[in-house]
């Protein structure tokens, strides 16, 4: 089967989870002996194609006022207003992706985030009459923003703003054949506003398994300085660090330290460093996996948003880490299978002070490092989710919806 992929960013302009979840969707179909296309967004000016992995590459350049990903600086108002009227139905990319098709002639595309194409591309998808099949990373379709958070919290209904803006997402959702979301939570909540009328549905996670590759082994209890506490991932508001950050505040305990791994704004990460300034408090900057993990015994998961499903919940899983979740979107889908978890309030200091207490009253069970069952994994497998994946591709009256047992067997 030949594949083509479409993503905003594909490695190496990587920035979060969907990024790499694309990555090694693709190099595992390669593995499989699928003929695999990647089509993505960099920030030149030119159109180049390189060969990676067994995979063809296109690298297109962003028709629209700027680079919006990985800037360290927000444009002015005015500007940004200007990017998301363009963004609401871009031709021009759309043209550069029909181009490719018609010379790859794929038997499915799969798109993924598609910001900085938009929409656009699925009518060229279904006029040339290609299966078309897309993942719900985050919430693109519903808000400008992708995160439906505003002003310190996740937005209870849409803005006006965000109607008029993905209006042409909603007639467009009418287009793809087959939905796949990475949590129940993000499937529903665009079902529930009326999104994907004529198609198939089904969750599928992301893969994930562990990689061994320059991890130290720490052995249980042997860290120095008490209970290891961790956060890693974008510094920003919404991702809830300063929660964690005020929490510390709150312990009674002495014998704690918090690791934080991740990049954000020069400005934003500052302000934070200085404002908590606490020698137990170690910022690591960007970290890969083999350097955060054995630091840490319990990982914070603070989001402030209805984050679909981070990467880093499912990573915690296969090293073994106890965790503390906010109990917002996706995230009790796959925290509820660490052998120790407790969640809070998201944006709750009092809340999250209060459980980290209670780990630091109770270190040795905080600091098991078990991880779950391996059956209890399998759903994060690259065995299984290319098998679902390759369910949903050929897909065009069955699986409208994963039945019942399916449901339960991803949960569990």
């Amino acid at each position: 089967m030949k594949v083509v992929l479409i993503g905003s960013m594909y490695p190496p302009y990587a920035w979060g989870g969907a990024e790499k979840a694309i990555a090694m969707l693709a190099e595992a179909l390669v593995r499989k002996g699928h003929n695999v296309v990647v089509v993505t967004l960099h920030p030149g000016y030119l159109e180049r194609t390189e060969e990676r992995n067994g995979i063809r590459i296109y690298h297109l350049p962003l028709d629209n006022l700027y680079w919006p990903f990985t800037r360290e600086t927000k444009p002015r108002p005015l500007m940004r207003i200007a990017w998301h009227l363009r963004e609401m139905w871009n031709w021009k990319a759309a043209r550069r992706v029909g181009r490719i098709l018609d010379l790859e002639a794929p038997d499915v595309v799969h798109t993924h985030n598609i910001g900085g194409f938009s929409v656009a591309i699925w009518r060229a998808v279904k006029e040339r009459e290609i299966q078309l099949v897309h993942t719900l990373h985050d919430y693109y379709l519903l808000c400008p923003r992708t995160t439906l958070y505003r002003r310190g919290k996740s937005c209870e209904s849409r803005c006006v703003g965000c109607r008029l803006l993905t209006a042409s997402r909603r007639a467009a959702s009418r287009v793809p054949d087959e939905i796949v979301s990475v949590s129940r939570f993000t499937l529903d909540k665009h079902k529930s506003l009326g999104f994907f009328p004529n198609a198939g549905s089904r969750v599928i996670y992301n893969i994930q398994s562990r990689d061994l590759d320059g991890m130290q082994t720490v052995p249980t209890g042997s860290h120095a300085g008490g209970l290891g506490f961790g956060f890693i991932g974008r510094i920003e508001p919404e991702k809830g660090l300063e929660v964690v950050l005020e929490a510390t505040r709150r312990l009674i305990r002495p014998e704690w330290r918090l690791t934080i791994a991740g990049k954000g704004t020069p400005a934003y990460v500052r302000r934070l460093a200085q404002k908590y300034g606490d020698e137990r408090i170690h910022w690591l900057g960007f970290a890969t996996a083999a350097e955060f993990y054995p630091a840490v015994d319990v990982v914070v998961i603070p989001s402030r948003w209805n984050e679909p499903l981070p990467y880093v919940c499912v990573e915690s899983l296969h090293e073994g880490k106890s965790l503390i979740c906010a109990q917002v979107g996706g995230i009790p889908e796959i925290a509820q299978l660490s052998k120790v978890v407790e969640y809070c309030q998201a944006g709750n200091v009092e809340e999250l002070a209060r459980v980290m207490n209670r780990a630091l009253d109770d270190q040795i069970r905080w600091k098991q490092n078990i991880p779950p069952a391996s059956v209890a994994l399998e759903p994060f497998t690259e065995e299984v989710v290319v098998a679902r994946y390759l369910s949903a591709y050929r897909s065009e009256n069955e699986g409208r919806e994963t039945n019942s047992a399916d449901r339960k067997k991803c949960a569990s």
